[in-house]
């Protein structure tokens, strides 16, 4: 009820309110000037609105279906991390084909034979090989001589086939020894039938095709020039 000593508001300002508004009594309160204790006891009195209870409703269920589901699996145990980790299956790896084996056959020579047509070669003709892959320094120290042989051959006055059984004998013998650099005297061929230096060219053709030859250089002037060869020889 409003106070006495105010007059009663007119129906058609209360029907202005509080039929097109839950709060109407809200409004129609402030309007009259109503003091704080007032104002809320009205307050309290109004009904919620229809979906002020929804959201209330669909609140209070959602919390009982969630305190249910809490309860359904209070029993239920995590799995360990052992079991619930992902077996992790390693790439598979590039199969890779295993280097080729150099056998003692290929890598020594064994089998040397004169051959009918090697590159012609001129007596003071200086021969260098490198198969590649070695160090310039290296070259360099054959080529000057400081890598100093450890052993030495001389072919003077053999002919082919001896040179070539002698030469594949002194070969394996100085890799079976792990001697590195070793010296060839061949000659210069000065004396050969047309002045051409066979046993010189049939050399130089030889220690091409063997493996374990990395290099060969002829030799300074001390060690016979180029009637010899300073050659360095691959570790076994």
């Amino acid at each position: 009820m409003l106070p006495p000593n105010k007059p009663a508001p007119a129906p058609d300002s209360h029907h202005r309110y509080s039929a097109r508004f839950p709060w109407g009594h809200y409004i129609e309160a402030y309007q009259e000037k109503l003091h704080f204790g007032q104002l809320l006891s009205l307050f309290l009195t109004i009904p919620l609105s229809r979906k002020i209870r929804t959201h209330m409703n669909k609140k209070t269920s959602s919390n009982d279906d969630d305190d249910l589901f809490r309860q359904m699996m209070s029993d239920v145990k995590p799995l360990s991390d052992k079991k619930s980790a992902k077996q992790r299956i390693p790439p598979n790896k590039p199969c890779l084909s295993p280097k080729p084996r150099i056998s003692h056959t290929q890598n020594t020579a064994t089998s040397l034979v004169p051959r009918e047509h090697v590159p012609e070669i001129a007596p003071e003709e200086f021969l260098f090989f490198t198969r590649g892959g070695l160090q310039h320094r290296r070259l360099r120290q054959l080529k000057r001589g400081d890598l100093r042989p450890e052993a030495r051959l001389d072919l003077h006055g053999c002919t082919l086939e001896e040179a070539a059984t002698l030469l594949a004998g002194f070969l394996n013998n100085a890799q079976n020894n792990n001697q590195r650099c070793v010296c060839i005297i061949h000659g210069k061929g000065h004396r050969s039938a047309g002045g051409r230096p066979v046993l010189k060219a049939q050399v130089n053709q030889w220690l091409r095709d063997i493996p374990s030859v990395l290099a060969f250089s002829s030799a300074q002037t001390r060690d016979g020039g180029v009637g010899a060869l300073y050659v360095l020889l691959r570790c076994r």
